[in-house]
């Protein structure tokens, strides 16, 4: 079961906007079973789309997803492309119309607007027109998605979602629900996976282990193995069919094995999710400077977090370390504010301040200016301290510009806490 992406707007392919919808629905076709082949990006141009259209079916492609160019612009054209595409015309649907016609009275009432002329209802019109034999998706916007079969079994089933992510994530769950997609759906097999998590790994050495480990003599057959690096950790993913789930869970047990230090993950869950469960009867604070709060949204993002999250102080300047975080004027004199010293006492301070049974500060230079040889940009000192005297403090050189040490300075001080609490 073969599946291809198509991407619409000018918008997307000059980067002025970033694509989410690709990457997301890469993730729920894999979850379904279905080989995503391609993700084509493709301009507002009713030729562009229809090449790709075309090609897609080209190459065997059973589901093409689109995503945009559903809108009541004159721009918005997929529906009007896809038809003519599977060997269909268009049509009003009435209901359709009469459905657009009261979202938008309801917009109009909450915001006063008088949406009753020509060009709107025209609009309404355009948006309520629908291929012959297609089903359409109720909106979840005004604009309704699409489900249209080819001309024969042969022709790959097109579904149409609008581009808005907020309007095609709900509507991808009705439409799965719809007998003509789960038709063409449940000719996949849906594999089994799992995720695992490192911190520490290099990619290179992860697949060196997975060489050593086939070597040892556990197959790999009926297992697809794939490893990311993304922003600093490294991800495993390993999907497989039933037949082969004993050479799956060998695999788990024996990178466990290996790397059990920088394997904080076998479930998938990320570091945030699982220094939120170490947290659990403690209560946290932090004290940040070259990260300016970057930590205490990633504490904050995770449900259930005021449960152990007492609160942070950002102290950029050296008044603030002092005035907020009671760091004494003399260390600042004697040994800067990025320094180990410094970082200590504004744990102490963030301790202290927030009553707190667990702390972490962050100190540290995030360039593009700043530097010096002694202390180069991207240094940063790290220090994680309990009430009860257990410290953990690194100073390593990050990599990067200076959004990356920042977003790179909350990542190291998650793993950090982690490590303090396991």
């Amino acid at each position: 079961m073969r599946a291809g992406i198509l991407v619409t707007g000018t918008e997307v392919l000059t980067a002025t906007i970033r694509d989410e919808n690709g990457p997301w629905l890469s993730q729920q076709l894999s979850d379904l079973g279905i080989e995503l082949v391609e993700i084509l990006v493709v301009a507002d141009h009713p030729g562009d789309l229809a090449s790709g259209l075309e090609h897609m079916k080209s190459v065997g492609i059973d589901l093409i997803v689109t995503t945009g160019g559903l809108g009541p612009t004159a721009d918005d054209l997929t529906a009007e492309v896809v038809a003519a595409f599977s060997g269909r015309k268009m049509e009003l649907d009435r209901e359709m119309e009469a459905r657009i016609q009261a979202i938008l009275a309801r917009f109009a009432a909450s915001t006063n607007l008088d949406l009753s002329t020509d060009a709107l209802n025209e609009a309404n019109r355009k948006q309520a027109m629908i291929p012959v034999g297609a089903v359409a998706l109720n909106p979840v916007g005004t604009a309704p998605g699409l489900i249209v079969p080819g001309q024969s079994e042969a022709d790959p089933l097109v579904l149409v979602l609008p581009g808005p992510p907020r309007e095609l994530k709900p509507m991808w769950e009705t439409a799965l629900k719809e007998p003509m997609l789960r038709q063409v759906l449940d000719r996949a097999t849906r594999l089994r996976k799992y995720r695992l998590r490192m911190f520490g790994t290099p990619e290179s050495e992860l697949a060196m282990s997975l060489r050593e480990i086939e070597k040892d003599g556990l197959s790999f057959d009926g297992l697809e193995i794939t490893t990311c690096l993304r922003k600093g950790e490294v991800e495993v993913d390993v999907r497989y069919r039933d037949a082969a789930e004993g050479s799956a869970e060998q695999l788990k047990e024996a990178l466990k094995e290996r790397h059990s230090r920088t394997l904080y993950s076998l479930d998938g869950r990320t570091v945030d999710e699982v220094v939120s469960g170490l947290l659990e009867g403690r209560r946290l604070g932090l004290a940040e400077s070259c990260s300016a709060g970057l930590l205490a949204a990633r504490i904050a993002d995770v449900p259930g977090s005021s449960d152990y999250f007492a609160g942070g102080v950002v102290s950029y300047s050296n008044e603030a370390k002092r005035d907020l975080l009671g760091v004494d004027q003399a260390l600042l004199d004697e040994f800067g504010a990025v320094s180990a010293e410094v970082a200590e006492a504004m744990a102490t301070g963030a301790l202290d301040r927030f009553g707190a049974d667990v702390a972490v500060a962050i100190t540290g230079i995030a360039g593009p200016g700043g530097g010096s040889e002694e202390k180069p940009v991207g240094l940063v000192h790290f220090n994680v301290r309990t009430a009860e005297g257990g410290v953990r403090a690194a100073a390593p050189v990050i990599p990067g510009g200076r959004r990356d040490v920042r977003e790179r300075s909350a990542l190291v001080a998650m793993h950090l806490l982690r490590e303090m609490l396991a």
